[in-house]
């Protein structure tokens, strides 16, 4: 049997760095972990090729040579991914679909070239749809109520990918979350209970990554890493210390909650076991908002000591917020630009407030009748489903201006001294690579030579290097993420002059 695994293109997002990714030589940020996971459940005498459609194009030799194509993917990649289905359908392969973009009845119901849904969590999914194959009755849906035991998750088949294409590499240790936050789909598709890998699966899944050449960032691709944070104390992160023993390069990196601003010991192993960069979602400063949305754990807080603590530690801080809550007045547009120049976030990700399907948030507005178009999937992209309270205008135009504000070269860079000006890293356990060096001389022509980064770039490095060497590796990886979101965000600035911009 001959299976192609399908990674539909995603558009250009605030994530997808493509402009940052052309500077350093690689295609996409990274490999897709879940069609590598799955891949490893596969029958063992099956032929599988990975298409991801971020690194090559899907040929016409790739349709003759497959008997089945499994398409996974995110709803941001909705429109690729219809016509991946319906290009191997017409190719006569029989066409298999799970993942996020397909969780919803609503989103099914568009996907008529496929022949098979493989939805939930693929360890407890797949095997009744490869038992039925076999024996030659097999549904059109496969589902479940129930969330796997990760001790039994296989790890992903990096052989199927090339090395060369991608900026990182994940491992997955977690699912679940405690958490209950309204605008959330986390806990609708993996649940409130956090379940973990055992962490010889984890150390075994870095092996075989540092085997393989790997000595680049690792994230850690859980939804919530610090759920339990006695358990990464005790069991996770001093393993972790113990394996980078002796070895050069991989760092890692993960999402958070806030509250890991209360755990001293915690940020410190982290940082010692290799972590340098870390993922929280803030939302908003506003405690009414706050607590509209359930967002408990960044209630009554000083939100910037918080940030300024993890940051000093030696762990970059980034963030994502949100404007449009009900709450939310034309006030908002300049309180967050503020709060996010003196927080020393750089990559700060701003978005709309949208509603998931299937989220608390989206029920309560579908009562309203508060739902109006399709989820876009992308947070960032100046869309929203919702009817605001603000207004859908007012809200577009003061989302322009914020972004115009946060990416202006000028502010942007300003911000990356603040947030160097905290931040203490431990010294590093890398050597510079040919591939760095050639970072830095692309970076320094595209920003510094034809962008409009001139001034700015020469002198943060100067600065960095006089003031923060040992930071300076990092000061140059912020520029160039720097240059994409400005690229990605310039069409949104002009918000502000030609009216509502997207919707």
């Amino acid at each position: 049997m001959n299976a192609l695994l399908i990674y539909p293109k995603s558009p250009e997002t605030f994530w997808s760095l493509t402009h940052a990714l052309r500077l350093i030589n690689r295609k996409a940020a990274s490999p897709p972990l879940g069609l590598l996971t799955v891949a490893a459940m596969l029958p063992s005498d099956w032929d599988l090729r990975l298409v991801d459609l971020n690194v090559r194009d899907m040929t016409d030799e790739d349709l003759a040579w497959a008997d089945y194509a499994l398409l996974s993917g995110m709803i941001v990649q909705r429109d690729s991914a219809l016509d991946v289905a319906a290009r191997c359908k017409s190719a006569g392969l029989t066409v298999v679909a799970g993942g996020p973009l397909f969780a919803s009845e609503d989103e099914r119901a568009r996907f008529g070239d496929v022949d098979h849904f493989v939805l939930n969590e693929a360890e407890l999914t797949l095997p009744p749809f490869l038992e039925d194959l076999e024996r030659g009755v097999s549904h059109r849906t496969y589902r479940t109520d129930q969330f796997a035991d990760l001790t039994t998750s296989p790890a992903p088949r990096w052989d199927l990918v090339d090395p060369h294409e991608y900026a990182s590499r994940g491992v997955q240790f977690s699912r679940g979350c405690p958490n209950n936050c309204e605008f959330c789909e986390v806990t609708q598709l993996l649940g409130h209970r956090w379940r973990r890998k055992a962490v010889s699966q984890v150390i075994a899944e870095l092996d075989t990554l540092y085997d393989l050449g790997w000595r680049g960032v690792v994230p850690f691709v859980d939804d919530n890493f610090n759920a339990r944070g006695e358990y990464l104390r005790r069991e996770l992160l001093p393993a972790l210390i113990e394996w980078r023993e002796g070895k050069r390069g991989m760092g890692f990196s993960a999402q958070v909650t806030m509250e890991l601003a209360d755990d001293t010991e915690l940020i410190e192993l982290m940082v010692r076991a290799g972590f340098g960069t870390v993922f929280i979602g803030i939302e908003t400063m506003d405690e009414v908002n706050l607590a509209e949305c359930h967002k408990r754990q960044n209630r009554h807080r000083d939100l910037l000591s918080d940030i300024k603590r993890i940051q000093r530690a030696g762990l970059q801080v980034q963030a994502g917020f949100i404007v449009g809550f009900d709450n939310d007045t034309p006030s908002v547009f300049q309180r967050m630009t503020e709060f996010i120049q003196k927080s020393g976030i750089a990559t700060a990700m701003v978005g709309l407030l949208q509603a998931p399907v299937g989220t608390a948030l989206y029920k309560r507005l579908n009562r309203e009748g508060r739902i109006r178009v399709d989820l876009s999937g992308d947070n960032s992209d100046g869309s929203t489903n919702i009817v605001p309270r603000m207004g859908l205008e007012s809200l577009q135009a003061g989302y322009g201006n914020l972004l115009r504000d946060l990416y202006a070269p000028k502010n942007y860079y300003r911000r990356v001294r603040t947030f160097l000006r905290e931040y203490r890293p431990r010294r590093a356990n890398t050597r510079i690579t040919p591939s760095q060096i050639l970072a830095v001389i692309r970076s320094f022509y595209h920003l510094s030579v034809v962008g409009r980064e001139r001034w700015e770039y020469p002198g943060l490095l100067f600065w960095t290097l006089f003031r923060r060497p040992r930071a300076l590796p990092v000061a140059v990886v912020l520029a160039i993420y720097g240059y994409h979101y400005r690229m990605c965000f310039e069409p949104l600035f002009s918000a502000r002059v030609s009216g509502p911009g997207r919707a």
